[in-house]
This record gives structure tokens, C-alpha cells and sequence, in this order.
């Protein structure tokens, strides 16, 4: 049984749309970090940004939190599955529980009853709607195992999953030792709030707008400029369509960053099991040059 189908319960309806204050001042407080690293510009800082932004979003959710530990769409040694994990925890997206959870609940009711934020249900609700408003479940630990139970069986799992906010502080005085007020504007607030819109542009727009492929039960869409923003999640149909596969971008023209990086792992003999599918949709074996060779 393959993990991100092992239960069908969707998560409990809410019964009213309060403001969730604690999520929405938090994220308030860094958009308007976001703002002020603008009028503190170097190249330090944005070195340091970029860079978090390519091991949070590409290492962290992408190629993490995404392909590898919720659809299990290839293979790399524990200490590494840890290290994505962390990656993850550093974009402000909630612990990996949380995020595997919601996503494969997302897969279930994808576009229909259930789906926690799709398009249908508003273009705003889709994309940050559903994180500002109700109870927030992200240190929920206990009842998005339900949905994630095969991460809920490992303990540093969990423990992240609870203190999913731990890393982002100790890299955030990492910084300020390193560069002061500015480079943390720079390379926790500003980052952070791109790495966010990204990803929720995932949930919203690659739901509206782009072609389709492949025909699914859902609203999914390949999206070009989704793709660029986030290493390639954007090829969001040929993802619905083949969820368990690690390559998202199938044609030639679909750059996948996260994909790329995941060959470069199978070639050097770190990552295996790859799962992939070509353009048409077919299974396709993934071999090392390596040991081709």
C-alpha cells in the first residue's frame, strides 16, 4: 500500500472561519521584515538569502517534504531523509507531519470535499486563506498523524513536527551573528515570504491557470512561471496525474530543477529507487551513469 493513500478520513470541517491571530501576526510581522529588507540591500545579504531559499524550498520542500517523504518517490539514506526534513522545517511551513499530512489529504479530495484549499472553494481561500483562518493544526501532532503515520512512527519525526519553528530561530542568530539585523531581514523574512507565496502558488494558481496534459479529476495545470519560482512544482497536472513519480517536468521544454538534483544524487549512487514516468505517462527506468557504465 503505498503511503500517502493509507487513510481516507478527511481533515475535521471547521465549524466557523475565525482569524487564527497567533498565524496571522506571525505572518504579518514577517511580511513587513519582508519590506524592510528592501531598504537594506548587499550582496552578502542576498547571497545569504538565495541560498536559504534554494536548501529550504528546492532541498527542504521540494525534493523533501514533497517527493520523497510524502510520495515516497525515491530512496536516500536516513540521515539525509533528516536533513531534507530540517531543510523543510526552515521554510515556515510546518513540521513534516503537518505538511505530509495536509498534502496527501490534498491528493484525496484534490478539487473536491475535503481538499483543504482548493480554488473552488475561492482563489484566496486557496492560497493563504487556509492558513489564516480556523484552528491552526500545524503542532497538531496527534491528529495529523492519522494521515502521516508512517513519519508519526519515527521520534525525530514528531520532534520536529513540534518544534518545527526550533531551526528557523537558531539559523535566524546564526545570521545575526553573521551579518546583523539586515541579513536577518534579508535571509529569514524576506525568504521566508517568497518561499511561502511559492509554494501557495502551487495550491492556488496551478489550480486556475496553464495547460493540462494529462486528464484528471481535479483542476490541476502545468504552469511555466510556477515552475521557475519553485524547482519545478509547477508542472502541477503531470504531478496529479502521476503523483508517486520523482520527475515532474516530462517534456524537454519543463525545466525541474528539484528532478535535476535528484539525478545527480542517483549518479553518485546516494538516492535509488527513482521513480519517474515520460511524457506519455509510462513508467521509466532510471539507471546511474555510473554503474552503467
Amino acid at each position: 500500500m503505498q503511503n500517502e493513500q493509507v487513510t481516507q478520513l478527511p481533515l475535521p470541517p471547521e465549524s466557523n472561519q475565525r482569524l487564527n491571530w497567533t498565524t496571522t501576526l506571525i505572518m504579518v510581522v514577517f511580511h513587513i521584515g519582508a519590506i524592510a529588507a528592501l531598504f537594506m540591500f548587499s550582496w552578502k545579504n542576498l547571497f545569504a538569502a538565495v541560498f536559504l531559499y534554494w536548501l529550504t524550498l528546492c532541498l527542504g520542500i521540494s525534493m523533501g517534504y514533497h517527493r520523497l517523504h510524502t510520495h515516497r518517490s525515491y530512496k536516500i539514506p536516513r540521515y539525509l531523509e533528516y536533513f531534507f526534513a530540517l531543510c523543510g522545517a526552515l521554510s515556515l511551513e510546518g513540521g513534516p507531519i503537518f505538511w505530509v499530512a495536509t498534502h496527501r489529504i490534498h491528493h484525496q479530495k484534490s478539487d473536491q470535499n475535503g481538499d483543504p484549499h482548493s480554488p473552488r472553494d475561492g482563489a484566496w481561500w486557496a492560497h493563504v486563506g487556509w492558513i489564516l483562518l480556523g484552528e491552526s493544526k500545524h503542532n497538531n501532532t496527534r491528529l495529523m498523524s492519522r494521515y502521516a503515520p508512517d513519519l508519526a512512527k519515527d521520534p525525530f519525526y514528531v520532534w520536529l513536527n513540534n518544534y518545527h519553528w526550533l531551526p528557523m530561530l537558531v539559523v535566524s542568530a546564526i545570521l545575526y551573528a553573521i551579518g546583523g539585523v539586515s541579513m536577518v531581514l534579508w535571509a529569514t523574512c524576506l525568504r521566508i515570504v517568497l518561499g511561502l507565496h511559492g509554494t501557495w502558488l502551487v495550491n492556488s494558481a496551478t489550480h486556475m491557470w496553464g495547460r493540462r496534459r494529462f486528464t484528471t479529476r481535479d483542476d490541476s495545470r502545468n504552469n511555466w512561471w510556477v515552475a521557475l519560482l519553485t524547482f519545478g512544482e509547477g508542472w502541477h497536472n503531470n504531478h496529479h496525474a502521476h503523483p508517486t513519480s520523482a520527475r515532474h517536468g516530462l517534456a524537454w521544454y519543463e525545466f525541474d530543477l528539484s528532478y535535476i538534483h535528484i539525478r545527480l544524487l542517483k549518479f553518485f549512487g546516494v538516492a535509488r529507487s527513482v521513480s519517474v514516468v515520460d511524457v506519455e505517462g509510462n513508467a521509466k527506468s532510471v539507471t546511474s551513469r555510473r554503474k552503467a557504465a
